[in-house]
């Protein structure tokens, strides 16, 4: 059953393995607050367990865009469409959130971000490919954040 993330009673719920987890439930917190703001979107998640399908989808545009492999465990997932994008999001146990922007209309913006919990080492599989933009936020502290423009058709 999808959990509706709260952003103003900030709660590490699902996230407990994490050593980061205090600062990722506030990274995700800040994602909930941004869709509700701009969007009026309940930003909710479901176990990676419980949304295979979005891990996989998210996991295959790594693989084939960048030959990527995330390390870190899958903890939580979602998708939903608001404004004609399509959006993903994986939320890894090492404190990493990867999303994938996807504009439904052909020329739109498709991309992949990717968000660091504040006290995370940047992972080794990202280190040498991106650089991180850092970004302050009361609810997730210092975010760095880094991203990639999708070239093929998901």
């Amino acid at each position: 059953m999808p959990q509706i993330v709260d952003f103003v009673n900030v709660s590490t719920a699902g996230l407990d393995s994490s050593p980061v987890a205090a600062t990722l439930a506030g990274l995700r917190a800040n994602e909930a607050r941004y869709w509700k703001n701009k969007y009026d979107h309940d930003f909710t998640v479901d176990s990676a367990d419980d949304a295979k399908d979005v891990v996989d989808y998210v996991h295959r545009i790594l693989q084939t865009e960048r030959d990527l492999t995330i390390d870190s465990r899958p903890l939580q997932a979602t998708s939903f469409k608001v404004a004609g994008l399509r959006m993903a999001f994986v939320i890894y146990e090492s404190g990493l959130i990867v999303n994938v922007m996807y504009a439904v209309e052909p020329g739109g913006k498709r991309a992949v971000g990717f968000k660091l919990a504040d006290g995370m080492d940047v992972p080794a599989e990202l280190d040498a490919k991106f650089k991180f933009a850092r970004q302050k936020s009361k609810l997730a502290g210092t975010i760095r954040g880094s991203y990639f423009v999708i070239k093929g058709q998901y």
